[in-house]
């Protein structure tokens, strides 16, 4: 512990050491010089000139494991609360439903306490470090502060400064209890686990299914410098996790923190740098960052695929205890592809470890050993619990297209990065059993059409040949054929395959455009989008009236529908009008009850959510790159009113990094390098001739004109300028605006 004081904690990469004086040196340390990516995150910090109230308006930290908030409860006016978190914190009481049984449990929070009342706060999150610092003003003084959850350890670092008249500002731990917050269908049997068990320095809260988790907490001071290190740990069975988290706290305190912190920064400002975005809309930009740090700090892929709030438990708990997979995990995951983060892909991971456990999402009377499902909500190992997803025209019926749309996510990062691995280990055999799963139920009907009987169009009504289920079924049949010729592989199940694309019956319309499915009209606000699923995000083709159907009854709509909106219009070739619907949602608008947060989390009522804004980041992402259909279209829906913009290293299907640049209201240039060698057909919107060079400036060959074929190997690039250009650095471009900070400035 004494070594603590004589170490130096690191500016960060490439910083040299600064002899620390004290345990809060690392939180005193000058920042380094900056580039472009350092400017664009300085300027997309979140900053609180107001004290935040909880989880909707505060701070927070992660690291896909250990989720921190940071606020002030009311009536506590001399108190600040870090709510604690982990994501692998559930029960175990598989007798019941996955949102009870496998409930995320509360675990508790830290108090700061200080001796006078809090007059003001100057806070700032910094994105690039993933770090909170700033000051408490009190009536007795006030206390300066840094929080960071180290990446790689999972363990919060709190170092705190009192000013005369806060020396005895002081630390405390109050846990929740450990019930599921969830009240539907609460069973009534159901109890809560035994109480916590208090000890000096860790709180152990046990479950009646056995093991339990423990936060541990300790400081360690050098005057009037202080150094708070906290954790949770899960055991099951057979632990509480005691011995870990108190090891954890040990360790960082009394070994290399200086490390530690080095690390945490330097993962942190790798990860920003894989891909870059900057556009004139700098309030847009700056969402999106966050949007960045935000699911890196919500999942990893070795992390559990996020719930409703991610890591971070709201101390109001609500009823999303545990993993929807109806939309809301399908929605926040694309983002990860084109802004080129596979290390956030818990999706792919999950199926490929717990593929054993869709089978039991399958009704007992129709597993066979051959038919998967998924239901929601589940758990992390993709355990429903004593529910099973609905049995086509047997009433009442959900969850059945889950899976499918599931697997998509999956395909999705297969095509940004080819690797044929998880086409053959994760992609093929789940999707083979997913549509296996429809295949059992699909009838001939006297029009000589296979039709699907009874299931539910999510969050609206059941129908006969649900457009929904009738869409996953046409894309995961092509799927499966496409890996198939991919593979060269010698499937039984070819041949009906090509006789289900053959024989499927059509979506059914009317003088509106395409119904949720036989003879049940799109006849009121719809918030879900599941009948247009075909055209997003599965791509089949495009319907104008069936958009503009739905689009035309918005009463209900959540900010996933802005959001769904905002990506179709892109389809549509309409930069002004994605514009609009994603500006709507970012702004703060409230329909339906529903709104973003200061934060850029979400409410839908007086529940709490994070999807919707990480789908609108997505949005963003459709307007500067599209990769569907196997062509790359590079700017394909920016707004009139973004005269630059600037990317690098965003990720095309087929394995393509693009870097690219908009100046003057046109496309500069284009950058591509290919991953894969799969074929390069690029839409690249400059206007006029063009030249076509590889890396070291020799002219490359290629076909057409506003879309181009180049035959690029893999690990090679192509550099497409207009006459007399050339690729120009990265660079955050000029604002078209004022906008004020994210968070409570």
């Amino acid at each position: 512990m004494t070594g603590l004081s004589r170490r130096a904690f690191v500016a960060g990469t490439g910083a040299s050491a600064v002899v620390a004086t004290s345990p809060a040196a690392w939180a005193r340390a000058e920042p380094e010089a900056a580039d472009v990516y350092g400017n664009v995150l300085r300027d997309a910090a979140m900053v609180w000139k107001r004290l935040p109230s909880g989880w909707q308006n505060g701070p927070f930290l992660g690291n896909g494991l250990l989720g921190v908030h940071v606020y002030n409860k009311g009536g506590e006016g001399n108190v600040l609360r870090f709510m604690v978190n982990h994501s692998l914190v559930q029960d175990q009481r598989g007798q019941w439903e996955a949102a009870i049984g496998y409930s995320r449990l509360p675990i508790g929070y830290l108090t700061l306490t200080f001796a006078g009342t809090i007059t003001g706060v100057d806070w700032r999150l910094d994105l690039e470090r993933a770090e909170l610092t700033g000051t408490v003003t009190t009536t007795q003084g006030g206390v300066r502060f840094s929080a960071l959850v180290l990446n790689q350890r999972s363990v919060l670092l709190v170092s705190t400064t009192p000013s005369a008249g806060e020396e005895g500002v002081a630390w405390g731990f109050t846990p929740l209890s450990s019930h599921t917050t969830r009240t539907i269908r609460l069973p009534a049997e159901y109890t809560g686990n035994p109480a916590p068990v208090v000890a000096d320095g860790h709180v152990e809260q046990p479950m009646h299914a056995g093991g339990g988790y423990t936060t541990a907490w300790r400081e360690v001071r050098n005057g009037t410098d202080r150094v708070l290190a906290a954790t949770v740990a899960y055991g099951y069975p057979d632990s509480t996790g005691a011995e870990e988290a108190v090891r954890a706290v040990r360790r960082v305190l009394d070994g290399n923190p200086e490390a530690q912190v080095k690390a945490h920064r330097l993962w942190w400002q790798r990860f920003y740098r894989r891909s870059l975005v900057s556009v004139p809309d700098k309030l847009l930009q700056r969402f999106y960052w966050i949007q960045l740090y935000k699911m890196a700090s919500a999942t990893r892929d070795d992390a559990p695929v996020v719930t409703e709030w991610g890591p971070w438990f709201p101390e109001a708990g609500n009823s999303w205890t545990n993993i929807w997979w109806n939309l809301n995990v399908q929605v926040s995951y694309p983002m990860i592809n084109a802004s080129n983060h596979p290390e956030l892909d818990a999706v792919t991971t999950t199926f490929r470890k717990y593929r054993e456990n869709l089978e039991l999402n399958v009704n007992p009377d129709y597993r066979d050993g051959k038919s998967y499902a998924l239901c929601h909500p589940g758990d992390r190992m993709l355990r429903p619990g004593p529910r099973y997803v609905g049995v086509p025209g047997v009433s009442p019926n959900d969850h059945t297209g889950n899976l499918t749309w599931g697997m998509h996510n999956v395909w999705l990062a297969y095509r940004h990065h080819m690797d044929d691995r998880v086409l053959r280990d994760v992609l093929h055999p789940i999707l083979t059993g997913a549509i296996n799963y429809y295949d059992r139920f699909l009838v001939e009907g006297s029009d000589g059409k296979l039709h699907l009987p009874e299931t539910r169009s999510p969050e609206y009504a059941n129908a006969s040949d649900a457009t929904y289920d009738l869409s996953l079924i046409r894309w995961g049949c092509r799927t499966l054929l496409d890996n198939v010729a991919r593979l060269r592989l010698d499937d039984p199940h070819e041949a009906r395959w090509r006789e289900i694309l053959a024989r499927l019956v059509p979506y059914h319309r009317d003088e509106q455009g395409v119904m949720i499915g036989a003879n049940v009209p799109l006849a009121e606000s719809h918030r879900h989008y599941s009948h247009l699923l075909w055209m997003y995000p599965l791509q089949e083709s495009l319907d104008r009236p069936s958009f503009e159907h739905w689009a035309s009854m918005r009463e209900r709509w959540h900010g996933y529908s802005f959001a769904a909106a905002s990506s179709l219009e892109t389809l549509f070739g309409n930069p002004e009008e994605a514009l609009s619907y994603l500006r709507f949602f970012i702004d703060g608008n409230v329909v339906d009850n529903c709104a973003i947060t200061p934060n850029t989390m979400y409410r839908e009522g007086s529940n709490l959510a994070i999807e919707s804004p990480l789908a609108a980041a997505q949005s963003l992402l459709d307007m500067l790159i599209q990769s569907h259909g196997g062509v790359v279209k590079v700017f394909p829906a920016v707004s009139a009113t973004w005269a630059d913009a600037s990317i690098e290293g965003l990720r095309a299907q087929g394995a393509f990094l693009v870097d690219a640049s908009r100046s003057g209201g046109r496309t500069d240039w284009i950058k591509i390098r290919s991953e894969a060698g799969e074929p390069l057909r690029l839409r690249h919107g400059i206007t006029g001739p063009i030249e076509v060079r590889d890396e070291h400036g020799k002219r490359l060959p290629y076909r057409g004109t506003d879309t181009i074929e180049i035959p690029l190997r893999r690990g090679r690039t192509a550099i497409i300028t207009g006459q007399g250009r050339k690729p120009t650095p990265p660079r955050d471009v000029p604002s078209n605006g004022t906008a004020p900070a994210w968070g409570l400035p």
